[in-house]
Parts: C-alpha cells; structure tokens; sequence
C-alpha cells in the first residue's frame, strides 16, 4: 500500500478506493457495491434473506438475468430438461418479483447470458463494482469496473446491505504487444497466456491488460480477454476504458443520458492507471508469437498451436506435472506425439459467456463460406438482441443453411447443466472457457478453440488450422 501510495495509482486502485467504506485492521476492506446480478442460482441466497426477515436494501442496484439453467430449444420453464429445472427457473422469477428486482426472464427480449446482457444493457459502466454468483463475472472487467464472482452467502450479503467484504489482491499487468496475425484473436491470446503463466499463474492477482494489441480490440475481444482471466486463477481482469469503451457505452439503455454524458466521461478519463503506477508483476506477450490455439488437455493451461503436437509426459521437468499432464492424456484418448491439426471430432458448440456476441457469430460464419457442417454443431447466441441482430445480419441463415442448430440464448452445453451436453466419450471443440473432466457432459472431451476454428472444425470433421485456407474459404 505505501509503495502504491507514494508513487502513482493503478486502475485497481482508484476504483477500489472509490469504493472502500472501511478496511479491517487485518486487511480486508468492506467494499461498496454498484452493481449486483443475479441468474437462477441465487436461490440459496433469497432464502437466506427470507429466513432473516430482509428484503434487498437496493433493488434498484440488481438485476436478475435466467441463463444457466434455461433450455435453448423453447421459451418457457415447461421446455426445460427436467421438472426440477423448471421450478428453479419459476423460483426465479419469483424472487425476482418478491425482491422488486429488475430482472430479464425467457420470455424478455433482453434476456441472455449475465455476462453478454450487462455489458449490452449498460449495466456495465467504467468505475463500477460489479459482483455477480459466477466466477466469469470477470468479463466485465472490459469496461473498466472491478468486476467478480462470489458465493451465494455473499451475495446474501450483498442483497442485505449493498456492501462486501474484500481482501485488495495484488495486480499483474499482462502488455501485449505487436500485430495479430490473420485467424488470430483474443480467445488465442487468452489460451496463449495462459499456456505461459499456468492455471494458478496469476492467483492472488487482479489482471489488467494493456499494450497495442488491447487498445486495438474491440469491446468483444476485451470482454473475451477479461473472462479467461479466472482461467489463470486471476480474481479478475481489467482493461481501462478509452474511446472504444466510450463508443460501445453511448446509447446503451441503462448508460448514461445524453445530459450526462460528457461529465460521466471526463470522470471515466481519469480511471486509467498513472504512468508511474506500480504493478507488483508484469508479463509480456509478444502478438507474433501467438497462433491458433486449441488445448489438448483438461485445463485451459493444455494450450498450444494448432500445428502442435500433443506433448510427452516424460519432456516436464516436475513429476507432479508429468502425472497430471499423462491423467489429462489418457482422459482425452490421445498419444504423445499426436499431430492436432486433423484430430476428428463428434460435436461442435459455439456459444457461451466466453465467445457468443455478434462478433464472435460473424467470425464464425466467416469461416463456413457455402460449406456445410459433417458432424453435429450448435450456435447458442449470448442473448436474444444478439440473436436478433444474427438473423437481421442473414447470419442464422448461413448456419442454418451449413446445417447448424440455431439455438435461443443461454448458457447451454458450456455448463452442461441445462440438458445440452456432449456424451461419454465423445470429443468436442468448443467455444467455451472449460475444458475440465466432465465440464460439458460425463466422459465428455473438450478442446477450446475460437469461433473460427470451431466454425471451420464443423464443415471438416476435425480441428484444422484456419490459417490454411485451402478447402475452407
């Protein structure tokens, strides 16, 4: 703190000390809240509060989206996979009507993944602090706020008082720098950075991400960046608001009001972290260095090219590493060796809170160019307007005409927990954040890919590299 004091001021720590109302003698701060979401699985913490006698203290500060149980194959609860699925989406709602809470149901135009409709809505803004019970709450980060998962008694917490206890983590700052090659984009930075630094890289770390390749994405690609930062064990990540941000902001619904705007701005100029602002690490990538990616293993850190191979067990230095990285051979049924590039495959999905905007669905559609899928493929959009726009755009019909299912927004096969799932045993490139045992199904094998290459994986059967355009485009 005395180091960060004396010189300048990192984007962490002008939000954090916005918000902090008191810090613990023992170190946490007690944190006010701007912004908390809710989905389906919130019904612990309603229950917690009814049980208490409370009611929300800010209703006007939280809003419910449905988006982790809700089917994508129809519109009511009575789609849903299972009559206990059901009731959870009814309870919901619910809670929602019994809290006074703003909230986006299946049957709302606005409804959608959490982490696609809050930054849609302008929910998200520059400056907040944003929690939410899933831990790709870091997406948010894209915008500018302080933006994290928590459990369900602190969202009770939340709901109660509007304020949360927090240890301050440390900061990373991750600069990437350079020129992106064509096929290249921000889920291959992602897999790439975290292939460098591991799963547990940046533990007990806030991530803000800089550098000429950042400020040159779009908001989509920053938001992608900001939710795999919880796949390097990063309590969140953060990129500092700009003109991009600005732009992508105006005119949102619950952004500010054109009377607004230019004071709203002026604060948010300042968020940026000072030039002399000190990091506790730094990490560099260089954007020359980074292909393609797909993992062939059971964590986000099994990342490598697309020309890669599958790695041998024996080449790692540590043996807690060779007997992990022989489990996670053995789990996807590969070989050492194994050429990745070609890997056949049974499913493809494209969707989740990773890589399911506008962006992500043109960039996949890019790729099918007249051809059609030869195995199974799912599009499950991150929200119904971004589902709207894809059809306005004639991009559900490029999909449906390669054969694709085109699909209501949700969660879906990305969580597993709605009734889209991959079956034991079958292999599947997937646009998602996990690829952990089980993650989309029992027995399931997960590569994550970008939407392209899923896109492309489609029409030949197997992974391929986009970046040989033969056959393809």
């Amino acid at each position: 703190m005395k180091a960060q004091a004396a010189s300048g001021r990192t984007l962490l720590g002008k939000i954090w000390d916005e918000h902090e109302i008191l810090r613990h003698p023992a170190g946490p701060s007690l944190l006010y809240i701007d912004r908390d979401m809710i989905h389906e699985g919130s019904f612990h913490a309603f229950a917690d509060l009814k049980a208490r006698g409370l009611k929300p203290r800010r209703p006007k500060q939280i809003f419910g989206v449905a988006d982790h149980y809700v089917p994508t194959l129809g519109r009511t609860a009575q789609d849903a996979a299972t009559p206990a699925i059901a009731r959870m989406i009814e309870t919901f709602d619910e809670n929602m009507r019994w809290g006074g809470v703003r909230h986006f149901g299946l049957s709302d135009r606005r409804q959608g993944i959490v982490h696609v409709v809050a930054p849609e809505q302008g929910i998200t803004l520059p400056g907040l602090t944003i929690v939410c019970s899933d831990s790709h709450t870091s997406t948010q980060g894209a915008l500018g706020s302080i933006a994290f998962g928590i459990g369900q008694s602190e969202n009770a917490h939340v709901l109660a008082t509007q304020t949360l206890w927090q240890l301050r983590p440390k900061v990373m700052r991750v600069t990437i720098d350079g020129v992106l090659a064509d096929g290249v984009t921000a889920k291959d930075v992602m897999l790439a950075l975290i292939a460098k630094i591991g799963a547990a890289g940046a533990g007990g770390y806030a991530i803000e991400f800089t550098g000429s390749v950042v400020k040159g994405l779009s908001i989509e690609g920053r938001l992608t960046l900001c939710n795999m930062s919880i796949e390097a064990a990063a309590r969140f990540g953060m990129v500092a608001p700009d003109e991009t941000t600005f732009s992508y902001v105006r005119g949102r619904h619950y952004a500010p009001s054109e009377q607004e705007w230019d004071e709203a701005v002026g604060n948010w100029r300042s968020l940026a972290s000072d030039a002399d602002a000190v990091f506790d690490r730094e990490v560099y990538l260089d954007a020359a260095d980074i292909a393609p990616m797909v993992t062939w293993g059971i964590s986000p850190e099994d990342a490598v090219a697309i020309s890669g191979h599958v790695p041998d067990p024996s080449q790692f230095a540590s043996a807690d590493r060779r007997k992990t990285v022989q489990k996670a051979i053995d789990y996807m049924g590969l070989k050492p060796g194994m050429a990745l590039d070609g890997l056949k495959l049974d499913k493809i999905f494209i969707g989740s809170c990773t890589n399911s905007r506008i962006e992500d669905l043109r960039s996949a559609a890019g790729m099918i160019n007249g051809r059609k899928a030869v195995i199974p493929a799912i599009v499950v959009p991150g929200s119904t307007l971004v589902r709207e726009q894809a059809e306005a755009e004639g991009l559900a019909e490029i999909f449906r005409q390669a054969g694709f299912e085109w699909r209501e927004s949700g969660c879906s096969m990305c969580a597993a927990i709605n009734g889209d799932v991959i079956g034991p045993g079958e292999r599947c490139a997937s646009t998602s954040n996990r690829n952990f045992v089980g993650r989309q199904g029992p027995g399931a094998r997960t590569h994550l890919v970008s939407p392209a290459m899923a896109a492309a994986a489609a029409v030949m059967g197997s992974l391929t590299d986009i970046r040989r355009k033969e056959g393809l485009v």
